[in-house]
């Protein structure tokens, strides 16, 4: 006869018992080890791949939100390699922040691998207008130039997605989030007529850059871009580019040649001590340079770099 244990004035055989264990407990382990997002009104998980969607997201959601950035901003957002930390955190957001249009081509295996059916992708170029003069990366086609954030035109589209993004997963704070948009919108429009007047002035605008992360830049502000030393992501300049971008500027009288700290400097330090042209160093991401801290002042940075070197 089996023997027996009594719960609640009722028998149950040990063996019984025992099954239903092992039941809850293959249930138990079941259950993933990176747990879906909770606590949606208290904060809200954000990922981002780039320190200016962070930035963008922190003006939105301000206290309501938890935000992390990728990549710090010294990486090549072409070529970043995710850690198994990135994957944790995946796991355990709500909400993701991408550029898109093919600039981190890392992002898709990276949401793959994170299986978190709560996570939302926010693709922040949408309804951008685009400027179609650039390869993504080698071998890859890009539907445009991913660099739309140093337009702050196109900024203002981004944060309004970032916007609808957060009150989609946490409506109760709607409010806060619309209140916020206006408050940073302003400001977006504030900037960009300042950085426009005192660019207006100028006499000469030609520039030659490292990198082609500046057309959206130039075309808000005014600057002409009259040659690329790095045409394509992920490659390098032959011989005969480089000895054709020397004869431009010396013919041309160029002054300024734009490199960015994420790049190598030595081709661009040959080429303006070819030419005689000044090398000047601007980001396309804040926090890479220091006094720019935030997009407004990376902005304000880039620009008035390039009116003093244009000037001198």
């Amino acid at each position: 006869m089996p023997l027996s244990l009594t719960l609640n004035g009722e028998g149950a055989s040990v063996p019984l018992m025992v099954h239903v264990l092992a039941i809850a407990l293959s249930i138990a382990l079941a259950v993933p080890l990176i747990h879906p997002p909770t606590g949606l009104a208290a904060s809200v998980k954000v990922v981002a791949t780039l320190p200016i969607l962070k930035e963008f997201a922190e003006q939105v959601g301000r206290e309501h939100v938890e935000v992390q950035s990728l990549i710090t901003g010294l990486e090549s957002e072409h070529s970043y390699s995710p850690k198994p930390s990135d994957l944790r955190s995946l796991g355990e957001a709500h909400l993701l922040l991408e550029v898109g249009l093919g600039l981190e081509v890392w992002v898709s295996g990276l949401v793959k691998n994170a299986a978190n059916p709560h996570l939302r992708v926010i693709t922040t170029s949408q309804g951008v207008g685009l400027i179609r003069d650039h390869t993504v990366a080698a071998g890859l086609s890009g539907s445009g130039n991913p660099h739309i954030w140093l337009d702050p035109e196109n900024a203002k589209v981004m944060v309004r997605h970032i916007a609808d993004g957060l009150i989609a997963v946490n409506p109760e704070h709607k409010q806060d989030y619309l209140k916020n948009l206006a408050d940073y919108l302003r400001r977006l429009d504030q900037a960009q007529k300042t950085l426009q007047e005192r660019v207006a002035g100028l006499q000469d605008k030609r520039i030659i850059t490292h990198h082609p992360a500046w057309p959206y830049f130039a075309r808000r502000f005014g600057f002409q871009i009259e040659g690329t030393i790095i045409q394509q992501a992920g490659t390098e300049p032959t011989a005969a580019h480089l000895a054709e971008l020397a004869r431009l500027v010396m013919t041309n009288k160029i002054k300024v040649i734009v490199s960015e700290p994420q790049l190598n400097q030595k081709i661009v330090e040959a080429l303006a001590g070819e030419t005689g042209a000044r090398v000047v160093v601007l980001s396309p991401l804040p926090g890479t340079i220091r006094g720019t801290d935030s997009y407004l002042s990376l902005l304000e940075y880039n620009v008035s770099q390039l009116i003093a070197a244009l000037q001198s």
